[in-house]
Parts: C-alpha cells; sequence; structure tokens
C-alpha cells in the first residue's frame, strides 16, 4: 500500500494550537472527524486514552504515537501533527512532544493496512526523517519525505533479509566459532502491536548492525507472530531480549540469559539491552511446570516498583468486585426505603452485592501472591485473603477480621512463599517437574500461607481490635465531640480492618442498648467520606490518575453516599500514605461536627438514604459534604503526578 494513502494531506495539521496533552488528543480526534476518517468520536478518544493509561505513548524524542483500532475507525489511516513549541505529552524521556502521529486502524483492517502501519512506525527511529520532518513547511513536503524515506527501508530489508538468509545457511553447515560476530535474538509486543512492537524491532536492529552483532528480531503485532523465532536460532544464541508489555511466549528461553524489559525500552535504550544479552549479564531464564520464573539480578526493576506492580495486578482484578457490588448494594438502599427490608427485591440486590464484597479481600490477595509467584500462588493467597477477611479462629479469638491490611499481607506472604518453595525444590528431579504444580506447590504453600495467617498475622490483629475496643469502652461518652472525632477517624485507617469494625462495633453496641444513634452518626458519616473524598479527587484532579482510575473514581459517589466504605480499598491498597492520611482527617472532622451539631441517626447503615431518619437531616449532610470537601482537596493536592512505567 502506498503511504500517500495512509498519510492524508486532508488530515494533517501542520500547526497544533494544543498546549496540553489532552487538548492535543481532542483536537487530532476533532480532525479524524472533520475529514471522516472516523465516525464516533467518543468511542475512539476512549481508546486513545485506555491506550494512553497502559503507557504513555510519547516514545521521546520528541515524537508521540497515539493509536487505536476501534470500530469507530471507517480507514486505516496516520495523521500527522506538528507544535512548533512543543507539548509536554509525558513523554518517556520527560521532553516535550513536536511530532504526533495519530494512528487509526479499523477493527477488520487486512494484512496490508497492517503492513503500511508497521512499516510506517519503524521509519520514526531515524533521525534524519525526524529532523527533516521538524523542518518540513507543507503536507506535500511530509508525503514527499516518507516516500523517500520508505523506498530506502525496503531496499535496505531486502539486503537483510538476503543476509539473514546467508547467515541461517551458514548456521546449518558449521557450528558458531569464535571468528563469527555476537548473535542474540529478540521479541518485540506491546498491547495494541501497531506501533511501538515495529519501532522497537527497528531500534534493536539498527543499533545491533551499529555494534557489529547479528540479531533476529520476532514480532508479535496486529498480523499476528511474524519472523518466529526457531528452536536452534535461540538455541545459538548468546543471549535473548523480550521488550514486550504483554505476554509473549516465554518457555521457550528457558535456560537462557533473558533480558526482560518493556517495549519503551526496546525502542530507546537498544544498545543496553543488546550489551546485557550479549555479555550474558541478564539472568537465566527458567520456564518451571508452566510457570515463568526468571533468577534475580541487578537488572531488576527497584524493590518498590516490584512493589507496586505486584499491588496493581490485586487492586486490577479486584476493582470490579468493588464496583459491581457496591453499586448493587447501593441499588439495595434505595429499594430498601420504597418497599422495606423484607421484600425480596431488597434482599436480592443486598444479599448479591453483599456476595461480591464477600470476595473483595480474597481476590486483593490472590492476584497481588499471582503477580509474585505466578499460577501456584493463587491458591495460597487466595485462601489467606479469606483468611483475613473472616473474624479470626486462630489462637487467639476475635470478633474483628484482619482487614485489606491483613490481605495485603496475605497476598505477599503467599507469593514470597511460592518463590521460596520453587528455589527449595530446584534441584529436585526434573521427573517430579509435574508432581510440582499439581501437588507440592499447592499444599506446601497452602500449609505455610496458612500457618503464618494462623498464628501471627491474624492473632495479632485480634490483639490490636480488642486493645482499641478496650480503648473506647474506657473512654465513655463523657467528651462527645472528642469519642466522635476518633470514632469517625478510626473509620477511615483500615477500612474493613481491626480500627474501622472496633469503632462501627462500638457505635452499634451503644446504638443497641440506648437506643440512642448519635455515634452511629458519627461512624457513618467517617466511613461515607473515604470513596466521596476519592470521587472529589479524581474529579478535579484528572491529570494525577489514570483512566481506569478516574472511571472507578465516578462509582465511588454512589458508594460513598451508600456508605460503602470499601469502594476506597483500591486506591488505599496502592497508595496508601495519600488516601488514608486524608481520608483519617476528613472523617475525624465528620464525626467530630456530628457530636458538636449534636446530629442523631437511629439507624445501623444506608448513608444518605437514612437521612429522613435524622433529627438534623441538613446538619448531618453538611458534616459529610465538609468532610469528604477537605478529604478530597488535601488528596487531590498532596498525590503526586501519575508516573509513565
Amino acid at each position: 500500500m502506498d503511504l500517500k494513502q495512509l498519510l492524508l494531506k486532508d488530515a494533517m495539521i501542520m500547526d497544533l494550537k494544543a498546549t496540553t496533552k489532552e487538548e492535543a488528543i481532542e483536537e487530532m480526534v476533532d480532525k479524524y472527524y472533520q475529514v471522516g476518517v472516523i465516525d464516533d468520536k467518543e468511542l475512539y478518544k476512549a481508546d486513545i486514552l485506555k491506550r494512553e493509561a497502559q503507557t504513555s505513548t510519547g516514545i521521546g524524542d520528541g515524537i508521540a504515537m497515539p493509536h487505536a483500532r476501534d470500530k469507530a475507525v471507517k480507514r486505516a489511516t496516520v495523521l500527522f501533527a506538528k507544535s512548533a513549541k512543543g507539548i509536554d505529552y509525558q513523554s518517556l524521556d520527560g521532553q516535550p512532544a513536536y511530532l504526533f502521529f495519530m494512528i487509526a486502524a479499523p477493527d477488520g483492517a487486512d494484512n496490508l493496512h497492517l503492513q503500511a502501519l508497521a512499516a510506517l512506525s519503524s521509519l520514526l527511529i531515524n533521525p534524519e526523517l525526524v529532523k527533516n520532518l521538524k523542518a518540513a513547511k507543507t503536507a506535500d513536503e511530509v508525503q514527499t519525505l516518507f516516500d523517500k524515506a520508505m523506498q530506502e527501508k525496503e531496499a535496505k530489508d531486502k539486503a537483510d533479509e538476503e543476509k539473514q538468509k546467508a547467515q541461517e545457511a551458514a548456521a546449518e553447515k558449521a557450528d558458531a566459532d569464535d571468528s563469527q560476530k555476537p548473535y542474540v535474538v529478540a521479541v518485540t509486543a506491546c498491547p495494541t502491536g501497531i506501533a511501538h512492537t515495529y519501532m522497537a524491532e527497528a531500534a534493536l536492529k539498527e543499533q545491533a548492525e551499529k555494534m557489529g552483532v547479528d540479531i533476529k528480531v520476532e514480532t508479535n503485532g496486529s498480523e499476528g507472530v511474524k519472523h518466529k523465532l526457531t528452536a536452534n536460532e535461540i538455541k545459538r544464541a548468546a543471549g535473548v531480549i523480550v521488550a514486550a508489555d504483554k505476554k509473549v511466549d516465554m518457555p521457550r528461553f528457558d535456560g537462557k540469559h533473558l533480558v526482560n524489559r518493556p517495549v519503551s525500552d526496546g525502542i530507546n535504550k537498544a544498545e543496553e539491552l543488546i550489551n546485557l544479552a550479549v555479555e550474558q549479564k541478564a539472568p537465566v531464564f527458567h520456564a518451571e511446570g508452566g510457570s515463568d520464573v526468571a533468577e534475580e539480578s541487578e537488572e531488576k526493576k527497584s524493590l518498590w516498583s516490584k512493589i507496586y506492580a505486584d499491588l496493581m495486578n490485586g487492586i486490577s482484578n479486584m476493582l470490579p468486585f468493588v464496583v459491581g457490588g457496591g453499586i448493587l448494594m447501593a441499588i439495595s438502599f434505595l429499594l430498601e426505603n420504597s418497599v422495606g427490608a423484607k421484600s425480596q427485591w431488597f434482599l436480592f440486590f443486598n444479599n448479591v452485592g453483599n456476595y461480591a464484597f464477600s470476595f473483595l479481600i480474597p481476590v486483593l490477595a490472590a492476584y497481588i501472591a499471582v503477580s509474585i509467584g505466578d499460577r501456584p500462588a493463587l491458591l495460597p493467597g487466595f485462601v489467606g485473603g479469606y483468611m483475613a477477611s473472616q473474624a479470626t479462629a486462630s489462637v487467639v479469638s476475635s470478633k474483628s477480621p484482619a482487614g485489606f491490611i491483613g490481605g495485603l499481607l496475605a497476598g505477599f506472604i503467599a507469593g514470597w512463599v511460592i518463590v521460596f518453595l520453587k528455589k527449595w525444590l530446584k534441584k529436585l528431579p526434573h521427573t517430579l517437574d509435574g508432581l510440582k504444580t499439581i501437588l507440592i506447590y499447592p499444599v506446601l504453600g497452602l500449609l505455610l500461607t496458612g500457618a503464618i495467617m494462623y498464628f501471627i498475622v491474624d492473632p495479632v490483629f485480634a490483639v490490636v481490635n480488642a486493645a482499641i475496643t478496650h480503648f473506647l469502652e474506657s473512654m465513655g461518652t463523657g467528651n462527645a465531640v472528642i469519642l466522635g472525632t476518633l470514632l469517625g477517624g478510626m473509620m477511615s485507617i483500615d477500612m474493613g480492618g481491626p480500627f474501622n469494625k472496633a469503632a462501627y462495633t462500638f457505635a452499634i453496641g451503644t446504638f443497641t442498648a440506648t437506643q440512642d444513634g448519635a455515634l452511629m452518626a458519627a461512624v457513618m458519616v467517617g466511613g461515607m467520606i473515604p470513596p466521596l473524598a476519592i470521587a472529589i479527587a479524581t474529579t478535579f484532579w484528572k491529570d494525577k490518575f489514570t483512566e481506569q482510575e478516574r472511571q472507578a473514581g465516578l462509582s465511588n459517589y454512589i458508594l460513598g453516599l451508600s456508605f460503602i466504605t470499601e469502594g476506597a480499598i483500591p486506591f488505599a491498597a496502592g497508595d496508601p500514605l495519600h488516601v488514608i492520611v486524608s481520608s483519617v482527617i476528613g472523617s475525624a472532622i465528620g464525626g467530630g461536627l456530628t457530636q458538636l451539631w449534636s446530629v442523631n441517626v437511629p439507624a445501623p447503615h444506608g448513608g444518605i438514604f437514612v437521612t429522613p431518619l435524622a433529627n438534623k437531616p441538613l446538619l448531618y449532610l453538611l458534616a459529610v459534604v465538609i468532610g469528604a470537601v477537605i478529604s478530597g482537596v488535601i488528596y487531590g493536592v498532596w498525590k503526586p503526578a501519575k508516573k509513565n512505567n
């Protein structure tokens, strides 16, 4: 396909007016809509932003390549845009972007379209072309520059192909000797499979040629796997480079020195990756029992980056349970007011929502564990999380579960238990490999994780809970404002753990004994504020959150108003310092205000839906608003801007 058919002159923006990333995306999407490339702006923009949430498509060196493939696209097109002043596109090198290539691919794009898009992407690692594009004044100049670059690339690709065939023929005749060039193999892949996959391929091949290294690169793109590596090629390679942001076929690299990095490193750090592979400084990769395991090395991510990635794996899998279960529970509270607490409609929505919520902590723990120890860690992680979600039946009894903090601990404990077992059992005969995943890992993993939870984690939280309850009982109700402040703040400390449950249980106990709902007002307000604060922060400080976080933030308006504190757990798990501290401050203020204003809510649950029952409904709502706004502002201002990984 002629590149002129992709680089439409009518779709070019030679003087981009935008000054921010969001404005640039909006301007380019609008242009696509104007020229008829897309017929649904919102759908296409949503997919562009979804891709940006994974990692910025600002690849560095002044270039950004936002791209999406969906049904809103009528024809494969590349929109070229220029910004004279440059735009902060949150690029991987931290520098402004001047050249923009917004790639639109139809859902049913044929191989010809995809090959052309791949070829276009790979051209952009040519610094001479980039320099000339920055100086181009007209759309015709842009098309001419790409035509010339494409012709040169086709000639070079043909020569490379002939060279590759000659190398393969020589390898069949004789094994590599000291006189031959170093040889490495690589795999490149990105989630969309249109741009970064092929740019990384081109960058690795170009850098290898400069270094006198022979390389073969397999691409996992929109067309599927191209230039697939053979067993013989992998065998004779000094090392393997995997530059990918999605799952690729890994077990075939068992026993090889393997560099595993994001696809962006394939574009921007090609020399570093090739050196690690050639010099065999990368860790040796092992595919054990269907699980991919790599030995630790200095080239691994930092400890905090690894912990954060593990947390995000648990949170992203838990989030649907929070949103789905929470919304159904909120609907049930609405129904309760109109049809009563004994109605089947109320019971149906409330029970289904509660069933979903019962899996929050087990799922969180299970997928943190899987991120650390792979599939063998699923069982111990899930059971450990379940133990954390239940009132302890261990060496120290308690009426309160360990909560989400206990679940976090369970996930990391289970994951590292499996990592330990894999290292410990590494020298077992290979004939027992199948037995490991079927018997050894499940039994020993569950035994060790369960023992740690049963004898250490759960008892610790049981003691903490007992101490808190005793402290609250000893305070009495002598100073209502201080007690309300304390109870409100405790509702936000661990959002379901010992502090939260102790405060709520104390309020319930007082209400049951005296029918006075004063303290119920304090804990209800305190529990509503964390999700509402998150909703406020994600609404007014959008740039600090990913697209997924912003969507979850919207649901927190409903969860917060329904007194479903658990809506804040995914945010608290991923960023405990900023979320918990800001939430505690707002919740403490809200709880204290209810007592200062003598608000009384004679109901154990319901959030905003029990407002008509309050003796001072407007002041009850005002306490919620003040606390939520204070927490939301603190969180929004204090939270660092999101980083591109």
